[in-house]
């Protein structure tokens, strides 16, 4: 899609349509929305009058222009009450807008930079939430798909604005959603890839395009190289399938040091089937997307990459396939992960935690200052957050606090969940270091209190997102299927930890 920014006035734009708001319980029209509405002869004021739009949130009403314009629609969006406006507001109702826009065949938009101004959201404020919107609520993943789309594609979006001097903010603003929201959408395609065509082969791939397209550093090591770093809690998960597993490092280079100021650790389970501890087959096809954290952390770095902080970043993304066969991991059986410590394996459907306790010891051994890991980790994080929040777990908690609120920013949701040192109890092993799985009451923690033994002192942040990464229905700028969740709490926290 081509996306820009000019200077002009919204009523003079051709366009399919073009995109003003309304707040809930305005009893007088402003701006670009009055001018419009004088124009179209009072027929935004009359629909106000009648009670058709009433300025909520999402709500959308389409006029004809009827030649009174160059552009054939007005839409009007609602954004709910003004004092409830933030960016993700905006991100939603542009999102639900466009989709309904390319159902009736518009092909092109025009819009103000909706919300600048209010609320405290600044011009590049609204222009990037306009922009991320537009971008993920337009998102469909059709690539296996042989026939043609019922509708057209929205082929241009432009975003108006009446002061050149604002233009260079607004242009900063729209640079950086697309670049967001494009990663997001990278995280989104690799998840809905069917694990026979998005293997730990492919993921791999994937990195070294990324790598090649944004000057990243790539280094992939092989089956002999995990040997030899003592990997055996990852060749442990691994050694049921005929897939070679991989474990793929990216590097962003951008501090004036050669130290790892924060490393991004993404769990890349392509496919779980449970292992010998065999999952139940009701949706146990959803479990091709068990390496959306893989996803999430390789999609931020291209975006990292593009964005330019001054702060070195170091990705790091186990992968392989989780699956029963004769050579496959078994109950009872002990793992030495990298550090050394033993593992007794109670279950094999627990093993993205034996996955990422190589790569959390890998991401400290090679001296991270920060580590954040994100995963689909647990179903008892689903069970106790549903689809609306990911859990958070960490060791350090002004940086929960951080990713926290970097995740509000990006309107995803996080929720704190306890690290008691009491829950520690469950995971203790009789015949080994540590067992993989610490009983059925508050499995996420102990899954999260597993992964601690492998960052010991180092700040680190755990996110669950094994309720947020897939969504069932479109909701504002989620479709159905992968949300690509994490990709812009990820690029939003190392931003801010540049500040």
């Amino acid at each position: 899609m081509e996306i820009k920014v000019i200077v002009g006035n919204i009523a003079e734009i051709k366009a399919g349509a073009i995109i003003v708001n309304l707040f809930e319980g305005m009893e007088h029209l402003e701006g670009d929305t009055a001018s419009l509405d004088r124009t179209l002869d009072g027929a935004i004021s009359q629909l106000i009058a009648q009670g058709e739009i009433k300025g909520k949130l999402n709500e959308i009403t389409i006029i004809h222009s009827l030649g009174k314009l160059p552009a054939a629609r007005v839409v009007v969006a609602g954004l709910g009450k003004q004092q409830e406006l933030s960016q993700d507001r905006i991100r939603g109702a542009v999102a639900e807008t466009c989709r309904l826009l390319r159902q009736k065949g518009v092909d092109s938009i025009a819009t103000i930079a909706q919300g600048a101004g209010i609320a405290g959201i600044s011009p590049e404020g609204a222009a990037q939430a306009v922009t991320e919107g537009t971008l993920l609520g337009l998102y469909s993943f059709r690539r296996h798909v042989t026939k043609e789309a019922e509708h057209g594609e929205i082929k241009q979006l432009t975003i108006v604005e009446a002061d050149k001097t604002g233009l260079p903010r607004l242009e900063q603003g729209c640079y950086k959603g697309r670049v967001l929201a494009e990663a997001t959408n990278l995280a989104r395609d690799m998840v809905n890839e069917p694990a026979n065509y998005m293997t730990p082969s492919h993921m791999a791939e994937t990195a070294a395009r990324l790598a090649e397209s944004y000057g990243l550093e790539l280094s992939l090591l092989e089956r002999e190289q995990m040997q030899e770093l003592g990997m055996g809690a990852l060749l442990g998960v691994a050694q049921g399938s005929r897939q070679p597993p991989k474990f793929i490092v990216l590097h962003y280079r951008g501090g004036d040091s050669t130290e790892t100021d924060v490393a991004l650790v993404g769990k890349g389970i392509t496919f779980d089937s449970g292992g010998i501890s065999i999952k139940r087959s009701e949706k146990m096809d959803e479990m091709k997307g068990d390496m959306a954290g893989g996803a999430a952390v390789m999609a931020a770095m291209s975006a990292i990459a593009q964005l330019k902080p001054k702060i070195n970043v170091m990705a790091v993304i186990p992968a392989t396939e989780n699956l029963p066969s004769d050579s496959a991991l078994k109950p009872g059986d002990i793992l030495t992960a990298i550090d050394g410590k033993t593992i007794e394996i109670i279950s094999t459907d627990a093993e993205g935690r034996l996955i990422l306790a190589d790569a959390l010891g890998y991401a400290k051994k090679f001296g991270a200052k920060l580590i954040i890991d994100v995963a689909t980790l647990t179903r008892a994080c689903k069970i106790a957050l549903g689809n609306v929040c990911s859990g958070a777990f960490g060791n350090n908690q002004e940086l929960v606090d951080k990713a926290i609120a970097v995740g509000a920013e990006a309107g995803e949701l996080i929720w704190q969940m306890p690290m008691y040192e009491q829950y520690k109890e469950q995971n203790k092993s009789e015949v080994a270091d540590i067992k993989n799985v610490g009983g059925r009451y508050g499995g996420a923690i102990t899954a999260a209190q597993f992964l601690a033994e492998f960052v010991g002192d180092t700040p680190w942040v755990h996110l669950d997102i094994a309720g947020t990464s897939l969504s069932e229905k479109e909701q504002a700028y989620l479709v159905k299927g992968a949300t690509g969740v994490s990709v812009r709490t990820l690029v939003n926290l190392v931003l801010s930890l540049t500040k």
